[in-house]
């Protein structure tokens, strides 16, 4: 149960939230929405409203649309129920979710969104007090599902992931700056008319690398059929387009360039990864019951559309390269 903390909440309806994400409980208050009330995966630790404080505080000073933590009556940025388990509340922002890039003027507004947000936090000084270890350290999460996996279905499909990673072309050692960390297209919020309003879901802000960050909305947007199929593909008009948005607002520079080449690809494998080991431990992604009769058969499903986009992006490597060099 919502925690009683959060005055403004008295009186107002909450209904779950039709967009609910793969981790946190979300519901909406008020009708209409005024407020984003959500229960915190265990995951994430309540330090993380901290950095979400400062890092919005610092977009807001900077001009930029952001939403933002509402204080508790005791003036902490959340609270826990009686059971232990941490809640929040946020302003809601009005405009829409999607959760595919249906269009390449979606993609250049999305790429053109996150270069705003990259080039605003710039000159932020922060010490993140939450810290995801080894959040995209890659090799790991190869590791972790070489030894999770087992036998069946899913060690075959481990081991086509692990032999894709280990002829990955690609580079390690971009300097970290401050990133969202999640930028699939669902963490994004735009305007009816389709302009890029702000950056939702801010629980992944940390310092990684551009490539981490910009490989990760790439292997999202530029998947059109989403996670949940297996018929995926690497879509270059979508790519061309969410590139271009980004380099009008923060270009490129040469080591950028080089390393985001393969940048999706290593991070949908990563994902790939991810989603194969939970299909052996059974205890992390959410899952549509609707459409799958267990959490192991949905991440083996999404695991093995992962592969396949991760495939696509490499067979298409040449002309991924020419569009970041500006061809």
């Amino acid at each position: 149960m919502i925690p009683d903390v959060w005055a403004p909440l008295s009186g107002l309806s909450v209904r779950r939230c039709e967009d609910e994400g793969l981790i946190n409980g979300t519901w909406l208050a008020g009708d209409p929405p005024r407020y984003v009330v959500q229960r915190v995966s265990p995951i994430f630790a309540p330090e993380v409203h901290d950095d979400i404080e400062a890092v919005t505080a610092h977009l807001a000073a900077r001009g930029l649309a952001t939403p933002r933590l509402l204080r508790a009556g005791d003036g902490a940025l959340c609270a826990r129920d009686a059971e232990g388990a941490v809640w929040r509340v946020m302003d809601f922002v009005p405009g829409r979710t999607h959760h595919r890039v249906g269009s390449p003027v979606l993609a250049r507004a999305a790429g053109e969104l996150a270069a705003r947000f990259h080039r605003a936090v710039d000159d932020l000084e922060h010490v993140y007090r939450h810290v995801r270890a080894g959040a995209h350290d890659t090799a790991l999460h190869m590791e972790r599902l070489d030894g999770a996996a087992t036998g069946g279905e899913g060690r075959r499909l481990a081991d086509a992931i692990l032999d894709a990673f280990r002829t990955w072309r690609g580079r390690l050692d971009l300097p970290v700056r401050h990133c969202h960390g999640d930028l699939k297209i669902s963490n994004l919020r735009f305007s009816e008319a389709g302009e890029g309003i702000c950056l939702l879901d801010l629980d992944t802000l940390a310092l990684q690398s551009i490539d981490v960050e910009l490989g990760d909305a790439w292997r999202s947007w530029c998947n059109p059929v989403g996670e949940d199929s297996t018929e995926t593909r690497f879509d270059l008009e979508v790519f061309a387009a969410a590139v271009a948005g980004y380099r009008e607002t923060r270009p490129f520079g040469a080591e950028e360039r080089e390393a985001l080449v393969d940048a999706a690809e290593r991070i949908a494998l990563e994902l790939a990864a991810r989603f194969c080991r939970d299909a052996f431990e059974d205890r992390y992604f959410g899952w549509d019951p609707s459409r799958f009769p267990t959490r192991v058969a949905h991440n083996l499903y999404r695991a093995a559309g992962q592969l396949s986009l991760a495939r696509s992006a490499r067979r298409q490597r040449g002309e991924i390269a020419r569009l970041l060099a500006g061809g």
